[in-house]
């Protein structure tokens, strides 16, 4: 279990090493390309930054695009991560690229954890969705690699409007693949997921009830990504006292996070900027790849410091900034909303999570009150 304060690092890094992709996948949250931008962070620059990383006391880095499989020092990257005691962990695109020998090259680094995105049961949706066929069968065939190698297998999927039907049948296929983390995503509309449906309030309720569910008989660990509510569901489960002001909350499911076979609990639920950070190619620090707000440069400051005092980072950890229905809500503290989603949706990183019943209805009372005292 990792202790760390949220005030003085977080508890990883998500370093987008490149932008360049083969795919182009219909909820992107940035525009990719298939070239090498020469103004990403070079090898010597990476290395540095994930010195300041391990420096700062973040315990996990995530190499992402993009496809960071475009970079030839990738494994160099991890060999550098690995001396410096990080955990870490990739997410390749299922393209040409996503080789056996890739795979068994990324195990001789010293890579932890390898992350493979499935959103759909059946080739024709998920291939869809990605945009190139033959997404869905290697995604399956890199599963069976990475098992092979020993490299603990995670499974990303993305809920959205169009695929939340699927949760039974997805839960099952993930399943089948043995993989030691689901980590489930609820889209942000960012890049090119800005014209899609996001799941509404009964979608995702229906799903959290299902991914607890699942979580009770499954053997490996279920995290939702960009929907905090699900902590506050799994609170009530338990029959838990709200979190605000209190704010010395048992760990929940939810807060897991496994890489490398280390299972670690956080005693609060990371939210951007609050446990959570992310470097883009070109080396800007920003709250997540989903709220991108520009804080920083690792080119120009430590990442610590970005992380430590930049006033975005700052006003998204307190949660007494939160404005609207998120603002008043007893769970604030536990939750607090999407911030990404809020600042997609409104422009306003603070504003209330859009698709929360309970943040609305908290506003709408605000209303009432506000008219009968006029």
């Amino acid at each position: 279990m990792f202790d760390i304060d949220y005030a003085k690092a977080p508890l990883l890094v998500i370093w987008e090493v490149t932008r360049g992709c083969a795919l182009a996948c219909q909820h992107c949250r940035a525009a990719t390309w298939d070239f090498t931008d020469p103004e990403e962070l070079s090898t010597d620059e990476g290395k540095r930054l994930l010195d300041r990383i391990a420096a700062m006391g973040t315990p996990i880095v995530v190499f992402t695009g993009g496809d960071p499989l475009r970079r030839d020092d990738l494994e160099e990257l991890i060999r550098h991560a690995r001396t410096l005691g990080l955990k870490t962990g990739t997410i390749p695109a299922t393209s040409p690229r996503l080789t056996r020998e890739r795979v068994r090259s990324l195990k001789a680094a010293g890579l932890e954890q390898l992350a493979l995105s499935i959103d759909a049961p059946n080739a024709e949706e998920h291939d869809g969705f990605r945009r190139v066929a033959g997404c869905f069968e290697k995604a399956l065939e890199a599963a069976t690699w990475a098992r092979e190698e020993g490299i603990a297998l995670q499974i990303n999927t993305v809920f959205a409007g169009w695929n939340a039907h699927h949760g039974d049948a997805m839960t099952n296929l993930v399943a089948g693949l043995g993989p030691v983390f689901w980590e489930v995503f609820f889209l942000v509309p960012v890049g090119r997921g800005s014209t899609m449906a996001s799941c509404s309030p009964t979608e995702m309720d229906a799903l959290f009830t299902l991914l607890h569910q699942a979580s009770q008989r499954v053997p490996f660990i279920i995290k939702v990504t960009e929907a905090p509510q699900y902590r506050v569901y799994l609170a009530k489960h338990r029959q838990a006292p709200p979190a605000h002001p209190a704010r010395d909350t048992a760990p929940l499911p939810s807060a897991h996070h496994h890489v490398g076979g280390q299972l670690t609990a956080t005693r609060t639920g990371i939210n951007s900027g609050k446990g959570f950070a992310f470097v883009d190619h070109h080396g800007v620090v920003m709250p997540s790849g989903f709220l991108p707000v520009a804080c920083g440069s690792v080119r120009e400051q430590d990442i610590a410091t970005v992380y430590r005092e930049s006033p975005t980072f700052l006003a998204l950890r307190d949660p007494d900034k939160l404005e609207g229905g998120c603002g008043q809500c007893s769970w604030r503290d536990l939750c607090g909303g999407s911030r990404a989603r809020a600042y997609a949706v409104t422009g306003n990183m603070l504003a209330a999570e859009p698709i929360c019943d309970l943040a609305r209805r908290l506003e709408d009372q605000q209303r009432q009150q506000q008219l009968s005292q006029a």
